[in-house]
């Protein structure tokens, strides 16, 4: 067995330090270590990127930290509308789900789309419908709310009135959660899901489930998954660009996720996102005062960090 690692995402709207107590600290990024701890003993009993990625967004998704599941942004009309997607590098296969309001954990949704061998991409009531009659968790729309994500709106609505939408936080707008992986046998996954930012319009969809801009993996080469204002990761495909990057470019992975945010600049949004090559090296590049992270390297050293300072470890607890 070769190589393994496993990084992942929890969105780079991540709050200025003194907005939350450091105990909230903690409990986000002890979130952020289980999900890449649970994704790496996948790994290490030989198990694929592609069900570590999964394994890891759940985690993620089950957690009121994050802008995805449980904790998800709430729309202008105070309702919640869930994208995933989860792409397999081996085979290019690819599954996801966009505007679901029902559906408890978006990623086995998509997982379940990319099943099929037929579909990619169901939205809204078609998607809830499909995630039901497969037998996933479902849960009424009220699950998703927390008073962090009430508090958000309530805050861009004042924003909006005021005119001063532009000058919002990071955490205030949005935030996603994704993951990357490489496993034993060489082949890279990627998974991405999100509650959208807030007070979006309704029906609104970003690039979180879109193949090639917010999710992308291809054996060989890379897999990435993105955070920020999705619109522009549409327009550019940067986790396409990224891979582009590397196969005809020969760039390294760092170098090529540096461009694919450069092209972001001019727009002056906040972006990030998390990406491993075929050898498990790992980058997480961001443009705000912080992104919730974390990886853990093919040598086993689990890295967690929220803004600049990074906490290391062991993979094992």
């Amino acid at each position: 067995m070769g190589p393994f690692a496993i990084a992942i995402h929890g969105g780079c709207g991540v709050m200025a330090k003194t907005e939350m107590s450091e105990e909230e600290w903690d409990a986000a990024r002890a979130d952020l270590a289980q999900a890449v701890r649970d994704a790496w003993a996948i790994l290490e009993r030989g198990g694929s990127a592609l069900e570590a990625v999964e394994a890891a967004v759940l985690v993620m998704e089950d957690s009121p930290h994050f802008n995805a599941g449980y904790g998800s942004a709430l729309n202008a009309a105070g309702e919640h509308e869930l994208d995933a997607s989860i792409m397999d590098g081996k085979n290019l296969a690819a599954g996801a789900v966009c505007a679901v309001r029902r559906i408890r954990n978006p990623i086995r949704a998509a997982r379940a789309v990319m099943a099929t061998n037929d579909l990619l991409l169901l939205a809204g009531p078609a998607g809830d419908a499909f995630a039901e009659r497969e037998g996933l968790a479902m849960v009424e729309p009220s699950y998703f709310t927390t008073r962090r994500r009430q508090e958000a709106l309530a805050a861009m609505r004042a924003h909006e009135i005021a005119g001063t939408a532009r000058q919002a936080s990071e955490a205030e707008k949005h935030g996603t959660v994704g993951a990357v992986a490489l496993d034993g046998r060489g082949h890279l996954a990627a998974a991405t899901s999100t509650g959208g930012y807030t007070n979006k319009p309704e029906g609104r969809v970003g690039d979180s489930p879109i193949i090639g801009a917010g999710t992308y993996a291809k054996d060989g080469v890379c897999a990435v998954s993105c955070t920020g204002k999705g619109e522009f990761f549409m327009r550019h495909l940067v986790g396409h660009e990224i891979a582009t990057r590397r196969l005809h470019l020969g760039e390294s992975l760092a170098v090529a996720a540096g461009h694919a945010l450069d092209l972001l600049r001019p727009y002056d949004v906040g972006a990030g996102l998390v990406a491993i090559d075929e050898r498990g090296n790992i980058v997480a590049p961001y443009n705000t005062q912080g992104m919730y992270r974390a990886w853990i390297t093919p040598q086993g050293e689990l890295s967690v960090a929220s803004h600049g300072e990074v906490f290391v470890g062991r993979a094992e607890a």
